[in-house]
């Protein structure tokens, strides 16, 4: 059997206090299958990512392997450590999301949350939309995908 995964999506809100409050479909399985420690960054400030503490460290023993000279470990490396910080969802389903990444990214009151495999994807919904018609899929796009069987 295949294990579930965050998939989907769903509207959220991020109170004054900078907490967002994890669609609840998304929260049951993320404790179910990790519980509730996680690590909040984002890789490019434009989107907070919500890994679950185990998938964290599993991406971080695979980031580990790359050689320390590395200038894109390293500026990847500082991304994530200016953006992120460790948080535990709360007894609500609320984690809190880094100041400066709600700031940067703009993720403030409505925001809608993406499931994306092993972590949550979180982002304002204007931006999203925005980019997606902005950017949509190309004939290279799915000729890249098809290379891998999908």
């Amino acid at each position: 059997m295949v294990e579930p995964v965050l998939m989907g999506h769903a509207p959220a809100k991020v109170d004054e206090k900078g907490r967002l409050k994890i669609p609840s479909n998304f929260r049951k399985l993320i404790e179910e299958q990790h519980g509730s420690e996680c690590f909040i960054t984002s890789m490019d400030g434009e989107r907070a990512l919500i890994y679950p503490m185990a998938v964290w460290y599993a991406y971080q023993g695979r980031l580990s392997k790359v050689p320390s000279s590395s200038m894109a470990k390293n500026k990847l490396m500082e991304k994530v450590n200016f953006f992120g910080h460790a948080a535990t969802i709360d007894a609500q389903g609320r984690v809190l999301i880094p100041t400066i990444l709600r700031n940067v990214a703009g993720i403030t009151e409505d925001v809608v949350v993406l499931g994306n495999t092993d972590h949550l994807i979180v982002e304002n919904g204007e931006k999203i939309q925005q980019r997606m018609s902005e950017t949509p899929m190309s004939a290279e796009d799915w000729k890249e995908l098809e290379l891998h069987g999908v």
